[in-house]
């Protein structure tokens, strides 16, 4: 810690004042946490062995004086609807969920009026005037019955109160607030009862006003001592926040006109380095608290006199990452929020999947495929659950929504774990609730007792099943908890509750912790993160149904003293330390933006003669390039596949293409045949549509291969379309939902692309083109031999249609893309393997090429019809000299064309085939 802390200064208070007799006292801190450190304190300077004090939070010593068990948040709601349910009439009964929007905050209003002992009746007809006010009270005539039953609500408020504190006092239990009021009804009891030396009540700032009286009335009988901690520069300011509710006790109590004020310090005017540092996003601060935190080890060897303090919770996980792994002892004393508990995030996805599978269809229990994926691929699920095939097939199949009876059909030996997770749920919430502690006791058996990964696993799961098993407590005591939806609404509220807590040595190493777990603690090295506005200080949040102004009419805090608090707890974080870094996000947008904090202005405003004082923007190092593209050498096991590829099944001419746009992509598909990864598809897709209308051709054309077209041939087809289509569509996205949404606007273009197509063929047919089918969707081969190439290499692949027309053999590639004719014409020879524009050309080509041996001599035309320039028709392949402006342009492949091309064709594939020549990324 720093060189004298506050707790050193107190335990050596304390040794002076009751040396032997100090067993006999009483100290009351603002949280438990401080105790570990002031028995340390006291160890330090203690040479005896003695008894330790009886060291106690404020919240437990005001529990004691009231004789009172605090209740938690949630029972305290189930407590607060059985009172509403005896006091409402039947016809005005809101069913739980809606109940309990309203009561939390409400229960929080009764809650503060207690801490600070107002008259509850006075307080709640106040408001139930102003909203009578509000709705013209005068015009009683034009009142609504909507209006009426709003106002019937104000006025039942104190009815509300009076109900539940009687009812909680009969119990002998109580929220915070009553506990105080009562304490405060109590403490003359209680003082005279008390048989201990002396009560200390040492470290506080904020009191409430039960608080307030408790203390003063134990100080007025000599019962008590209270120590502050108060720099001068913060009391002596009558404007500084860190003062204000010190300055103001100073000032009122009336111990202080012949008693010391102690104590008032002096520290915060001494030398600090303070660092002022702005950096982009949440993850910034997390590398230079990190980079700090290295930088503090390696100066003084120890952490154990550096804090580093959390503006907000979610910053947790990114700053452990970012810690040098140098670090050895670590203590973390702020919980981990159950928000991102991987345990609490499978229990939500269960609650997601059934209460869904239930609304969308009772008896059939209808699943959706992305809840099913969402939870077989949970990291705590999916090791263990054993449906890697049943993935497999809700990808491959397309299955979108199906029912529980085929999601068991579908995986066939399910586990008792794979059962667990997706049998059905009824409505007993006590069943569901068993379920839950089931899983999480089976996930618990999975986990093996010596590994350290598995220890954190246990200790989020451990969180969780303790959230549950109060859950199953509650259920049992409270029959309002009947239902599913009502269920999950209460474990939403619930799951807050449920922090993971981390294991740590607290007096050594570095400590994490949030903002107030460092009250009455001192540090040399002080980090804190999230210095800007909303965060530090917290801002503006008004959860009650006081408004502002009669809160500060009524004495009652506003987030003005909220502010101070969050001033105080600052400025002592500092008080003593040397060096201190405040780190803050400079983005203006985002979900964790905002403008700095007014507190580090304020720095800056009020800077000490000896403060050095330093502000500055770091930004993430960037290098020169972004990214440097991929290059994977050629070695011997790679020439072995591509000559493998090049003598076996040969190069197709989408292989060709593809090397062509991006040779990385041919490198992975072609040369280690990884496959894209099967997903569902829930909007049909374009290559999807593409296959479909493919298939639906092929089928109505299959027919009248080696046959003359005639216009009621075409008219055959055309009647046929629409089943064609619909049964490719079945046979393509098999399992997928094609009766609505996208899916159906899919179909639909579909069908009438392939109506636009054969509507086109009639006109063509009606007009006098004399058609032939010979070939649909064949694979044809040839063999590429030059004396270029190391070796022959196959070129092979399938071709869409080939027909012969009009005495010539046509060769036709479908697009579903939308092709223009532009993109088919070659202007030069020069460079054509190089240009990824050419890519069409070479696929036609390619296939020229490869029919060459077929075609009897005929002339040869090739090209493309693109079912999204249909008006176009068939857009044939043409080659205009570039360097001959006068020469025609030549429509139709010959053999000397294709030697030009086979050229071509041999330059690409040496550069495939040369060793020398790595595949190289295109970004």
């Amino acid at each position: 810690m720093a060189d004298v802390t506050f707790l050193d200064k107190l335990s050596t208070q304390l040794i002076n004042d009751y040396g032997s007799s100090l067993p006999d006292v009483v100290i009351v801190l603002p949280n438990k946490r401080a105790k570990i450190f002031l028995l340390e304190a006291l160890k330090k300077q203690l040479s005896t062995t003695v008894f330790a004090p009886s060291i106690i939070s404020i919240e437990d010593f005001v529990q004691n004086v009231a004789g009172i068990r605090s209740i938690d948040a949630i029972e305290l709601l189930f407590e607060f609807y059985s009172v509403y349910l005896n006091i409402t009439p039947k016809d005005k009964q809101q069913p739980f969920e809606t109940f309990a929007n309203w009561a939390k905050t409400l229960l929080q209003d009764f809650n503060e009026i207690d801490r600070y002992l107002l008259n509850p009746a006075h307080v709640l007809s106040y408001l139930k005037d102003i909203e009578d006010i509000k709705h013209w009270s005068l015009d009683l005539d034009n009142r609504t019955s909507m209006i009426e039953n709003y106002l019937e609500f104000w006025k039942l408020l104190p009815l509300y109160y009076e109900s539940i504190y009687n009812h909680l006092l009969n119990k002998g239990t109580g929220y915070q607030g009553l506990i105080y009021r009562e304490a405060v009804k109590n403490i003359h009891h209680f003082s005279n009862a008390f048989t201990k030396g002396q009560m200390i009540f040492s470290g506080f700032n904020a009191l409430n006003a039960a608080e307030e009286k408790i203390i003063q009335h134990l100080l007025s009988v000599g019962q008590a001592k209270i120590y502050w901690d108060i720099d001068q520069a913060f009391l002596n300011d009558p404007y500084h926040d860190a003062g204000l509710f010190i300055r103001r006790f100073k000032k009122e109590w009336k111990q202080y006109a012949g008693q010391s004020f102690e104590w008032i310090v002096d520290e915060f005017s001494q030398s600090k380095n303070i660092n002022i540092i702005g950096t982009p996003k949440t993850v910034g601060q997390a590398k230079i608290a990190g980079e700090l935190v290295e930088q503090f080890q390696q100066q003084s060897h120890s952490l154990d006199r550096t804090a580093l303090v959390l503006g907000e919770e979610n910053m947790l996980i990114p700053l452990l990452y970012s810690l040098p792994k140098s670090v050895g002892a670590l203590n973390i004393t702020m919980g981990y929020s159950s928000r991102n508990n991987p345990a609490q995030l499978l229990i939500q996805k269960l609650f997601k999947l059934h209460t869904n599978a239930l609304n969308r269809n009772e008896k059939s229990y209808t699943l959706y495929y992305r809840e099913v994926l969402d939870i077989l691929t949970h990291p705590l699920v999916e090791p263990y659950a054993g449906a890697k095939e049943l993935l497999e097939i809700i990808n491959r199949d397309n299955f979108t929504f199906f029912s529980l009876d085929k999601l068991f059909a579908l995986h066939g030996n399910a586990s008792p774990f794979f059962k667990l997770l997706f049998e059905r749920w009824d409505s007993n919430a006590g069943t569901i609730l068993a379920r839950l502690s089931e899983i999480l006791i089976a996930l618990k058996g999975f986990m093996s007792a010596d590994d350290e990964e598995d220890k954190i696993t246990k200790a989020f799961l451990y969180s969780i099943f303790k959230v549950i098993n109060k859950l199953i407590n509650y259920y049992e005591a409270y029959p309002q908890m009947d239902s599913l939806p009502v269920l999950y609404s209460i474990y939403k509220q619930v799951i807050d509750m449920a922090e993971v807590s981390f294991e740590g040595e607290p007096l050594s190493g570095l400590q994490i912790m949030g903002v107030l777990e460092s009250r009455v603690l001192d540090f040399e090295n002080v980090i804190i993160t999230s210095m800007n506005e909303g965060k530090f200080p917290a801002g503006k949040t008004q959860n009650s149904f006081i408004p502002y102004d009669v809160k500060r009419e009524l004495g009652l805090p506003t987030y003005k003293e909220k502010d101070a608090i969050y001033s105080y707890h600052f400025y002592h974080l500092m008080l003593r330390a040397k060096n201190i870094y405040l780190l803050y996000n400079t983005e203006s947008e985002g979900l964790d933006a905002g403008e700095r904090s007014r507190f580090l202005t304020q720095l800056e405003i009020e800077k000490k003669p000896k403060h050095t004082l330093k502000t500055g923007i770091y930004n993430a190092f960037l290098p020169d390039k972004a990214y440097e593209p991929m290059v994977v050498p050629k070695t011997p096991k790679v020439m072995e596949r591509l000559k493998e590829i090049a003598t076996g099944k040969g190069f197709s001419p989408s292989a060709l293409t593809g090397y062509i746009r991006n040779p990385m992509q041919f490198y992975y598909q072609r040369v280690l045949r990884i496959r894209e990864v099967e997903e569902v598809e829930e909007s049909i897709a374009l290559n999807t549509l593409g296959t479909i209308i493919h298939g639906a051709l092929e089928e109505l054309y299959r027919p009248y291969v080696d046959k003359f077209l005639a216009t009621h041939n075409v008219d055959a087809m055309t009647a046929l379309a629409d089943d064609e289509v619909m049964r490719q569509f079945v046979l393509v996205y098999k399992e997928g939902e094609i009766k609505k949404g996208r899916n159906l606007l899919a179909f639909e273009v579909a069908k009438r692309n392939v109506h636009n197509f054969l509507k086109q063929e009639k006109q063509q047919l009606l007009n006098g083109d004399t058609v032939k089918i010979l070939a649909l969707e064949k694979k044809f081969e040839r063999l590429l031999e030059d004396n270029r190439l190391p070796y022959p290499v196959m070129i092979a692949g399938n071709i869409d249609r080939i027909e012969h027309r009009n005495g010539r053999i046509r060769i036709v590639d479908y697009k579903t893309g939308k092709v223009e004719k532009g993109n088919l014409v070659l202007k030069t020879w020069n460079g054509l393997p190089t240009d990824v524009k050419n890519e069409k050309i070479i696929q036609l080509l390619t296939y020229a090429f490869m029919y060459e041996p077929n075609n009897d001599g005929l002339e040869t035309e090739a090209g493309i019809i693109s079912f999204k320039n249909m008006k176009s028709g068939f857009m044939n392949f043409s080659y205009k000299d570039n360097h001959d402006k006068g020469a025609a342009t030549q429509d139709f492949v010959d053999s000397e064309m294709l030697e030009e091309f086979k050229t071509q064709l041999v330059l690409l594939i040496n550069e495939i085939l040369n060793e020398e020549i790595p595949f190289t990324e295109v970004i």
